[in-house]
């Protein structure tokens, strides 16, 4: 028996309690989990915004130490450090036939199946995947990357999902330029991330805006030039830091219709804008035909930061251990499992950046 966060229903508040693990099947991996993140995804599955089976162990952004691994895993071994890859690709699909490996049509199947059990024999299904919200928990082996020496485990978590998601956004779906200008809304876990790596582009101009003015130290040590507090008049501040053309690139990790609206507005004529944050099917956002025959702006979805897991972590660790992306910072609360409903409570409130359970 193993401690976990459990989401009974949606809409329910999470129970703390403990659960019964099978140990690891053909082509499975048990892994003892170091530290997990407390990501918005996790949040939008407990208020239905996202949707999968439930009864579930929450939970996907994680790190830890393999204790076993099942029958054919030959790519990993016990007692090797891991990353969890919460949405692993087929290889087979339409989509990761073309190289959209992050659209993959079977990354989520895995939620659907049967996790572990409750004392009481309740089936559960593991969230997104991998149940990162337990002292362990077992995963398909493709749903394991080797850990990246010399970053230690506890910080290597935020690989699983931040920082990928951040990364790709300016580097895959932004395609940021040495010298461009950039906006980012919301500084967020994932928020902090695209400031580093807006950063680490080369950027020249680095805007970041939040409704919390307590976030300005966090932005500005992220690389951030300059902050707003956001407001009816963000758009035309925006303008303002950017010779009055607006920024060559605007992301939105927040999924907030205003916010995706605003943050296109930031936009020079030809922008780009990368919306990263997941809104609900009520968030409706509008534009007139004239308008975007004018503008020429592009707006574009970004899933999982457009990554190649298996081609992007090692790249990222690069920059990790050369000091040019401080994985630490974008951590301001460490907590336990029964910390979780605080840092959603933090989260709805916009307050602080990553939440990282600690085990």
């Amino acid at each position: 028996m193993v401690r976990a966060a459990v989401l009974p229903a949606v809409g329910a508040p999470l129970e703390i309690t403990d659960i019964e693990l099978p140990e690891p099947g053909p082509g499975q991996v048990r892994i003892r989990l170091a530290a997990a993140g407390v990501c918005h995804s996790d949040l939008s599955l407990t208020n239905g915004t996202m949707r999968l089976p439930v009864p579930a162990v929450l939970g996907h952004e994680g790190a830890g130490t393999v204790l076993s691994v099942g029958e054919g895993v030959t790519h990993i071994a016990p007692g090797d450090g891991a990353v969890l890859n919460w949405a692993p690709s087929c290889g087979e699909c339409h989509h990761c036939r073309l190289g959209e490996v992050w659209l993959c049509a079977s990354a989520l199947t895995g939620a659907g199946g049967i996790h572990a059990r409750t004392a009481d024999g309740t089936q559960l299904h593991p969230g997104l995947n991998v149940a990162a919200f337990a002292e362990e928990t077992v995963v398909a082996a493709n749903c394991v990357l080797p850990a990246p020496d010399g970053i230690p485990l506890t910080d290597a978590a935020l690989l699983g999902c931040a920082v990928l998601t951040g990364y790709g956004a300016v580097h895959h779906s932004a395609r940021v330029r040495a010298g461009e200008t950039v906006v980012v809304f919301g500084v967020g876990g994932v928020g902090l991330a695209v400031l580093q790596s807006a950063r680490i582009a080369g950027a020249s101009t680095i805007v970041a805006v939040d409704v919390s003015p307590e976030k300005e130290e966090l932005a500005r040590a992220a690389g951030a030039t300059d902050y707003l507090v956001a407001s009816a008049t963000t758009a035309k501040d925006v303008r303002k830091l950017t010779d009055g053309q607006g920024a060559d690139v605007a992301v939105e990790c927040v999924g907030r219709a205003v916010t995706i609206r605003t943050a296109w507005e930031s936009t020079r004529r030809g922008g780009r804008t990368t919306v990263v944050g997941i809104g609900g099917k009520d968030q409706q956002v509008t534009f007139n035909a004239l308008e975007l025959f004018h503008w020429g702006r592009a707006l574009s979805g970004c899933v999982y930061g457009n990554c190649d897991p298996v081609r992007d972590l090692p790249v990222i660790a690069d920059h990790v251990r050369a000091g040019r992306l401080d994985l630490g910072s974008l951590v301001t609360t460490r907590i336990t499992l029964d910390g979780i409903p605080a840092a959603f409570d933090d989260m709805v409130a916009g307050r602080g950046g990553r939440a990282l359970i600690v085990f």
